[in-house]
């Protein structure tokens, strides 16, 4: 059953300025430091407004780099530590916390501070990583799928560790915790994170963009919960039964849907044409953003070309944006007809609780705050556990 609606904000500044195929080349773009800045003030707004509104998380993901204005949020922490200062109940999503750009021991220290000074409100994200440019930046693969998974399994072990024994080591091939050295007199075999998380055991969330037997067994093994986004119901319904079928696997037994969040690109207006309308230069805006980096669908060709293990044969969510909304890997309509979409998808997968909705990368702030205040008033309601306090 539907319990909880989220958002999801990758930390984009656009403004709905030159978007869409006919708008700016992303390439093009090259915005002032002041313009990156504004995705902090546009978190602020969306977080209060959630806040009133009863929604339950704003997700918010963490990249480096981008001048282009797409991704504009280099710590998840420090953001909503200060967030979590102008708001009362939202929580906080690290969607996604890239493993590869950290050392495991600084994630882990950064995450219970926040764990600790916020009660709780943030919600642990981990993920592999999609960009050359800020993974390898940061002397980590990512151009060779294999090393940047087998890197992430290993900090993944060491972050689990620290959160939740009380001295622990670790000897694998990238770490070596602690080292072999003498400290205050004594030969040095075990450390302690100080401090540890004091929320246990902590909630953990990955993305779910392959969707590959091996990634899926890692979460289940781990207990990990999963996110699917923007992506055409087939394969949403593959993964949805392969992740509860990993975990029936390890012994944990799930409701169709329970542990995975689905999150939605969405546009809601008076009439499903207006809807459309307003829509399709978010969606193009987004092909133009995310097809250069394999993230998106293009023909039956090119999926091919990339390969058995290729992100775009998986996702399902191509550039033709008719296809896409046929798909349901994107979704316009009116409030009814939004209520009736959701309502399908919670018969399909009764375990699901979570849904987020995406801020399309086109979108203006005022754009998609109007949004957020319509879902609540016109779409929550019809999910009476969501809508406390809407």
């Amino acid at each position: 059953m539907i319990r909880h609606f989220s958002v999801l904000y990758a930390g984009h500044v656009l403004e709905g300025e030159g978007v869409g195929f006919q708008g700016t080349p992303a390439d093009d773009r090259h915005y002032s430091n002041e313009r990156c800045i504004k995705a902090f003030d546009i978190a602020q707004a969306l977080a209060q407004q959630m806040d009133r509104l009863g929604y339950h998380t704003l997700w918010m993901a963490e990249h480096h780099f981008q001048r282009e204005g797409y991704e504009c949020i280099p710590n998840l922490l420090m953001l909503s530590l200060w967030l979590a200062q102008h708001t009362q109940r939202l929580k906080f999503g690290c969607g996604f916390n890239v493993l590869p750009m950290w050392h495991p021991l600084r994630l882990a220290e950064d995450f219970a501070m926040a764990d600790i000074l916020t009660g709780g409100r943030v919600v642990c994200g981990v993920g592999r990583g999609y960009h050359t440019r800020e993974v390898e930046t940061f002397g980590a693969p990512m151009a060779d799928a294999d090393a940047n998974r087998e890197l992430f399994e290993e900090q993944f072990e060491v972050l689990m560790k620290a959160f939740n024994e009380p001295s622990f080591s670790h000897h694998g091939k990238h770490y070596n915790i602690p080292p072999d050295v003498p400290y205050r007199g004594y030969q040095l075999q075990e450390i302690t994170l100080v401090p540890r998380p004091v929320h246990l055991p902590v909630d953990l969330w990955q993305p779910v963009v392959s969707g590959s037997p091996r990634g899926l067994a890692f979460m289940a093994k781990h207990g990990i919960k999963g996110m699917i986004l923007g992506t055409a119901t087939e394969y949403v319904e593959r993964w949805v039964r392969a992740y509860q079928e990993a975990n029936a696997r390890q012994g944990r037994q799930l409701r169709l849907g329970e542990n995975l969040g689905l999150g939605l690109w969405l546009y809601m207006d008076e009439t499903h044409e207006k809807a459309k309308r307003g829509l399709q230069p978010m969606f193009e805006e987004h092909v133009k953003f995310a097809a250069p980096l394999g993230m998106l669908r293009y023909n039956d060709q090119q999926i091919a070309a990339t390969g058995p293990d290729g992100v775009a044969r998986h996702i399902a969510a191509g550039t033709n944006f008719e296809e896409v909304l046929e798909k349901q890997a994107w979704f316009c309509g009116t409030p009814a007809e939004t209520v009736a979409y959701l309502q399908e998808i919670e018969a399909r997968y009764p375990g699901l609780e979570h849904i987020v909705l995406g801020f399309p990368m086109g979108a203006s702030l005022s754009q998609f705050q109007e949004l957020l205040s319509s879902f609540a008033h016109e779409v929550m309601p019809a999910f009476q556990q969501a809508a406390v306090g809407a």
